[in-house]
């Protein structure tokens, strides 16, 4: 007869300890992410000066409408960041894929590789800003050294000139963003179960096929984490920009026009609170979106 194990209950040691782990995490994300978010929400719908909280005054959708029909930074700031959204999720994130897939193919030199392309990860964008500047510098710089117009007026003005400084800074994104992606495709890649890669061979799957069938499905939830992480990254892009020329001049981002009328002299809590809302939504409405599909076709699945 199979000995009956006794189930221990917890003592009160165990449930003290228990309910901080719970407790303070839940209290740090509460103090320091959900009462600024709604507190910020609360704010764009007034009129406040930042300095007296007796001077706040309601403004209904005020400040939205500001926003929508006459603050000229908007509209192209939505447009820069759908674009930085795009070339990160057609150019970027392939690219990071293509780095992982080759250097999982146990290359010659693969560790060194993986510690140069990942090296961008570990800097603040800030600082990816101000490397990319010594390189696209008009008189000075890496680029237009190669380029032979260093010093001459053929020379471009690489951050300077409105038409052509988005895709320099998205260039600039991409160089990060690539080593990331590369490194969580990586761990994705080696948690796929060589028996897949088997079976397809015996079926007379080629590399391509054997891929695209069988491996890529296999990594769903690391895509859906470089899906999430892809949209984050390009929404927030604001570091980048605001080292460049603070997020004017063809490089308006929503998160730039945040800072721009929260901080400094010329700030307007409400309009930036308004800015930061918006910028809230566009975020988690796609990112819920493809969130809602794909765990709704896994339980459909099962």
């Amino acid at each position: 007869m199979p000995r009956i194990r006794k189930v221990r209950r917890l003592s009160t040691r165990d449930k003290i300890v228990l309910t901080a782990m719970v407790a303070i995490p839940t209290l740090i994300e509460l103090v320091f992410v959900w009462l600024p978010t709604l507190f910020s929400i609360g704010l764009s719908f007034t009129r406040w000066n930042g300095l007296d909280l007796t001077d706040i005054h309601p403004a209904g959708l005020a400040n939205y409408q500001y926003v929508a029909q006459n603050y000229p930074p908007f509209w192209p700031a939505v447009q820069h960041n759908i674009l930085w959204l795009l070339f990160l999720g057609i150019i970027a994130t392939p690219l990071g894929l293509l780095l992982a897939v080759l250097l999982d193919q146990q290359i010659r030199g693969s560790r060194i590789y993986q510690s140069i392309f990942f090296a961008p990860v570990m800097l603040s964008l800030a600082l990816v800003g101000a490397i990319w500047q010594l390189f696209y510098q008009r008189d000075h710089g890496l680029l237009n050294f190669l380029l032979g117009t260093a010093g001459t007026p053929a020379a471009v003005d690489w951050f300077g000139d409105s038409n052509v400084n988005i895709w320099a800074a998205l260039v600039a994104a991409t160089w990060r963003h690539a080593g990331y992606v590369m490194l969580l495709y990586l761990a994705g890649l080696k948690g796929v179960d060589p028996a897949l890669k088997e079976a397809a061979a015996i079926d007379g799957a080629n590399a391509y096929q054997t891929f695209f069938r069988v491996v890529f499905p296999a990594m769903r939830p690391i895509n859906i984490v470089i899906v999430v992480i892809t949209i984050i990254e390009s929404l927030r892009a604001f570091d980048i920009v605001y080292v460049i020329n603070r997020g004017t001049n063809g490089l308006e981002l929503i998160s730039a026009l945040v800072i721009q009328n929260l901080v400094g002299e010329g700030q307007v809590i409400g309009v930036g609170s308004a800015l930061a809302t918006i910028l809230l939504v566009i975020s988690l409405v796609p990112i819920i979106f493809y969130l809602t599909r794909t765990f709704g076709k896994e339980a459909k699945e099962q």
